[in-house]
C-alpha cells in the first residue's frame, strides 16, 4: 500500500502556477452563466421594487418614469437585460448539453463561442432599446 501512495505523491504537482492556466471556453461561459445568475438574483429586487413604486400612485409612476432619463438607471437596466439574455441563451446551452449533444470539447468550445457571440448582438440589442 505505501507504494501506489508514494506514487501518487510524486504525480501531483509541486507548484501550480495558476496564471498560466488557460481555461476553455465552456468552462467560461459555465461560470459566466453562474454570474449572471447572482446578477439575476438582485436583478429581481431591484426590479420588484421599481414595480411596487410604480404602481403606488400616479405621482410615484412619474417618478419612476423620470429616474430612467438617468444614465445611470439606463445603465443598470442595460445590465439586467444583458445578464438575462446571457442566462437565458446559457440556460439553453446546458440544456442541449443534458441532452447529450455538445459534451465533446470541439462541440462545447464551439457552442460557447456562439453563446458569447449572440450574448454581444443581444447586449447590443437591448442597448439601442434602452437607449
Amino acid at each position: 500500500m505505501e507504494l501506489s501512495e508514494q506514487n501518487v505523491k510524486k504525480q501531483r504537482p509541486v507548484h501550480l502556477d495558476l496564471q498560466t492556466i488557460r481555461m476553455p471556453a465552456p468552462a467560461i461561459a459555465s461560470i459566466l452563466h453562474r454570474i449572471s445568475g447572482v446578477i439575476m438574483l438582485f436583478a429581481v429586487g431591484i426590479l420588484i421594487w421599481l414595480l411596487n413604486s410604480s404602481l403606488a400612485s400616479a405621482e410615484s409612476f412619474a417618478g419612476v418614469q423620470a429616474m430612467f432619463d438617468s444614465f445611470v438607471v439606463k445603465f443598470i437596466v442595460w445590465g439586467i437585460l444583458t445578464a438575462l439574455g446571457y442566462h437565458l441563451l446559457g440556460g439553453i446551452r446546458h440544456l442541449v448539453m443534458d441532452s447529450g449533444r455538445w459534451e465533446e470539447l470541439a462541440s462545447g468550445t464551439a457552442s460557447a463561442k456562439g453563446l458569447f457571440v449572440l450574448t454581444v448582438a443581444f447586449s447590443i440589442v437591448a442597448g439601442i432599446w434602452v437607449w
